[in-house]
């Protein structure tokens, strides 16, 4: 906690609104949408899940149609697919930004169409806070008229070419659950520069409700709105995004730096042009085996380090659906490892996984 939250959670609790809408969620809504240069709409909800599902709901996606989701991801990217009766695509990422590869995009998208599927929407992942090729998925997106959902639940802080992650797709989602870079303790964003989606999306998260003065409903609704007290917690979490996105960096400057002796450590480069907030710092190890001595040296240690995500494609619940690889995401599950990248962590704390690094390599 950054110290300012207990005053606006304090607010909700002396003016009675604790529901969710209120001051909190209207000023909540209003610092995200500054800290993305105003360039999108804010509608905020109870976790970054629901801004996808609301997200591909707006974009028309329905029962039996298809939806591109990057592989190289957390479940919950394309957990929503299913909610809503649909069928993902897994596409792979490319060496330089772990992110979807858009060679294999573009792929998918052509073998889909000749398979009378064209996809309903693409979902591309800024992963681990490292912006995905935006211009290029752009282009193929827009060649073949299909909406971009934008899952920028790891990249608050980060942006491309000087905008803010986030604005590039049609739909952008955030996420600010416990792990994430701030934090409401659970709760979301979805966002969009048409307004008529953000509107919806708020629409759509409070049940449905007609407007009409008994409780009416045309369409079918969610409780997926940020409540206010929750929204105080993320008020003063933004006020100290910056520091939290300067002390993630910094950890990733000191591991790369640390460690820049073994050349078996390879750590992901920015390319021109490209600002991540280093959400977690990751590095890549020669082989399987290496990487596991590394986490169970630091595990022994008392230090948790973590696998990069396992492939959706390679997900019990997800392998069965069509899948486009080339096996650059299973490379880099076999053999990278995320470094303990706490915004809080000490001196002393980021010496000790270096030195447990170290002694392994040496």
């Amino acid at each position: 906690m950054g110290g300012t939250e207990k005053k606006y959670v304090d607010e909700a609790f002396a003016t009675n609104w604790i529901a969710p809408l209120g001051p909190n969620v209207n000023g909540f809504e209003k610092a995200i949408r500054e800290q993305l240069g105003n360039e999108a709409y804010v509608a905020a909800l109870s976790s970054g899940t629901a801004a996808i599902h609301l997200g591909l709901e707006l974009l028309g996606v329905g029962k039996g149609d298809e939806v591109i989701c990057q592989s190289f991801t957390f479940s919950a990217s394309a957990n929503p697919i299913l909610y809503l009766g649909a069928e993902p695509v897994f596409v792979d990422s490319e060496s330089d930004t772990w992110n979807l590869s858009p060679s294999l995009l573009r792929s998918a998208i052509e073998d889909r169409i000749k398979n009378h599927k064209k996809p309903k929407a693409i979902i591309a992942v800024h992963l681990y806070g490292m912006p995905y090729k935006v211009n290029e998925i752009r282009a193929i997106a827009d060649e073949f008229q299909i909406p971009i959902l934008e899952d920028s639940a790891e990249a608050l802080g980060s942006t491309y070419e000087g905008n803010a992650c986030g604005t590039f797709g049609d739909i952008g989602i955030l996420s600010f659950n416990g792990n994430k870079i701030i934090t409401t303790s659970g709760g979301g964003a979805l966002v969009s520069k048409n307004k008529n989606y953000t509107d919806k999306a708020i629409f759509l998260a409070t049940q449905a409700r007609d407007d009409a003065p008994h409780y009416q409903h045309s369409h079918i609704g969610y409780n997926y709105r940020m409540s206010n007290v929750l929204a105080g917690i993320g008020r003063g979490q933004m006020e100290v995004l910056e520091e939290r996105v300067a002390a993630r960096r910094a950890n990733h400057k000191f591991y790369e730096e640390a460690l820049a002796s073994f050349s078996e450590i390879d750590f992901l480069q920015e390319p021109e042009g490209y600002f991540s907030n280093r959400w977690l710092s990751c590095i890549l190890t020669p082989s399987f085996e290496i990487r596991e001595r590394l986490r169970l040296a630091l595990l022994e240690e008392n230090i948790e380090s973590r696998p990069l995500w396992k492939p959706l494609h390679l997900q019990p619940i997800f392998s069965d659906h069509a899948q486009f690889m080339d096996g650059t995401s299973q490379v880099l599950f076999e053999r990278g490892l995320c470094l303990p990248s706490g915004s809080n962590l000490s001196q002393e704390d980021l010496e000790y996984v270096v030195a447990t690094i170290k002694n392994v390599l040496s």
